[in-house]
């Protein structure tokens, strides 16, 4: 009776080894996705964060630098042509172009602004991935813009649908209107 009862202690045993090892695997589980859950969130809000330090930047920029004594009811120069690029979406992508983010910037421009950079000795060089990030866009966009001399709304509306030489080609001011009706209105 005693080997009976001490096989009844093994198995008991085991059995609540088991249950004890089932309970750590599933409370682990639980952390487990607890934590790529509170990931997400953190993730998520700094995001947000993100995006509301770069809408109040996009602001002080465009009151700062774009404001060209427009009046204040109308509609920023760089504000129009991200309406015109991209509907304002930090996440257009246009894969007949590979162009990307709310100005639509080609893989070229950033080399080109990187070129830039260089030529000036400036230590900063942006990424193909930049061009999603809306105040890197910006500030590509500022870097070719003031590179070229641009000045004039027309000027730099045409120049950055048309490259450097975009006042030159009749193309470009289809473009110009697009951009001149969110200007107007």
């Amino acid at each position: 009776m005693n080997e009976k009862q001490y096989t009844y202690d093994q198995v008991a045993m085991v059995l609540l080894l088991i249950s004890f090892a089932g309970l750590c695997l599933a409370t682990m589980w639980r952390y487990e996705n607890d934590m790529e859950r509170f990931q997400k969130e953190i993730e998520h809000k700094q995001y947000q964060i993100d995006s509301l330090t770069l809408e109040i930047d996009t602001l002080l920029w465009n009151i700062e630098i774009w404001d060209f004594n427009m009046s204040q009811n109308s509609t920023h120069l760089l504000s129009a042509i991200m309406l015109v690029e991209s509907s304002n979406n930090d996440s257009a992508y246009n894969p007949s172009e590979d162009a990307v983010g709310c100005l639509q910037i080609r893989k070229t421009m950033v080399d080109d602004v990187n070129r830039i950079l260089r030529r000036q000795g400036e230590p900063i060089r942006f990424v193909y991935d930049d061009r999603w990030i809306r105040y890197k866009s910006i500030q590509m966009f500022d870097i070719y813009c003031n590179h070229y001399g641009l000045s004039s709304p027309e000027e730099i509306a045409r120049c950055w649908n048309g490259g450097p030489r975009g006042m030159n080609k009749d193309a470009t001011s289809y473009y110009w209107n697009k951009v001149q009706n969110y200007l107007d209105s």
